[in-house]
């Protein structure tokens, strides 16, 4: 379970960078620019998927490693 956290937090901060990364430079890449309920709030969206992913992380520390 603590394994799956940490691919989760991972995958949301890496979601949450390439949206910011989206938002301020030419490069087209990562998925919040792909859902398109979110036109106007991707820079929202992309830093609620970073939060997402440090608490995911946080959660995943205080789990004891599974066998």
């Amino acid at each position: 379970m603590k394994r799956l956290l940490e691919v989760l937090g991972f995958v949301a901060v890496l979601q949450g960078v390439a949206g910011l990364v989206t938002e301020f430079t030419d490069w087209h890449w990562g998925l919040v620019r792909r859902a398109g309920f979110l036109d106007g709030y991707e820079i929202y969206a992309s830093v609620a998927l970073m939060v997402l992913g440090v608490a995911l992380f946080a959660v995943a520390e205080t789990r004891k490693p599974s066998s």
